[in-house]
């Protein structure tokens, strides 16, 4: 992914929109061999977690518009993460000073990625939830979603893990360990748009259905999460993308 291409995006929504009310941060990738994209970032802390910061920036503007005319509650924003943030993100929670994680392994690297999803919930709804320090400029809940472990192509295939691993992954499904992907959605759809999602919520890490779970202690470091939001802000910011 060309981080330009985010950029693009939203130019052309905003061409055609003016008002934004939820947005759900979920595409990524898992446990894939280690590269840089062309803007020289890792691939998975790029697409994990870099697009979703720079789309977000970008998008702010029209949902805190749609927010100043809006109920509390009516602009919700969601990052899906992962409760893998927790076990495999670094022993320090971001490495700051390698953020690539290049002589780290795989899942290091997608845990990193996953607990960035969390801090940057976390920072968005200090700065614009209930009760944040910019809530005059329009008021936006901010969660964060593990949605469980879904049986998708990803995991039914282990191509991450090698072909060793699918058949053991196969067993797991017939066990129940995994879950459909309607119900893996619920949680996200939940925080989205339901009216049983109260303000008192917001800033929150949720899991399996719809409840609220308790993330690592790295993912409520709120030092942490605006080192996180000035790093990201500086690094994107020298690549003009901001």
């Amino acid at each position: 992914m060309n981080l330009s291409s985010v950029v693009s995006a939203v130019k052309e929504f905003a061409s055609k929109e003016t008002k934004l009310h939820g947005l759900v941060n979920n595409a990524g990738i898992m446990a894939v061999p280690f590269e840089k994209s062309k803007d020289g970032f890792e691939s998975q802390w790029q697409t994990n977690f870099l697009a979703h910061f720079l789309l977000t920036h970008h998008l702010l503007p029209t949902m805190l518009t749609t927010a100043r005319v809006s109920k509390p509650g009516d602009v919700r924003i969601v990052n899906v993460t992962s409760g893998g943030h927790a076990r495999f993100a670094p022993k320090m929670g971001i490495d700051f000073e390698d953020t690539n994680q290049e002589r780290g392994g795989v899942w290091t690297r997608y845990g990193q990625s996953k607990l960035a999803n969390i801090l940057h919930a976390k920072e968005l709804n200090r700065l614009y939830g209930p009760n944040g320090i910019k809530k005059s400029e329009g008021e936006i809940w901010s969660v964060a979603v593990h949605p469980g472990n879904i049986y998708t192509d990803l995991s039914k295939n282990a191509q991450f893990a090698g072909p060793l691993s699918r058949p053991f992954v196969a067993t797991l499904n017939l066990l129940g360990v995994f879950i459909p992907a309607d119900q893996g959605a619920f949680t996200s759809v939940f925080c989205a748009a339901s009216k049983k999602m109260k303000a008192e919520m917001s800033g929150e890490y949720f899991v399996p259905l719809g409840k609220i779970g308790k993330p690592s202690k790295h993912a409520g470091n709120m030092d942490m999460a605006k080192k996180l939001w000035q790093w990201t802000e500086a690094e994107l910011g020298r690549k003009e993308l901001l």
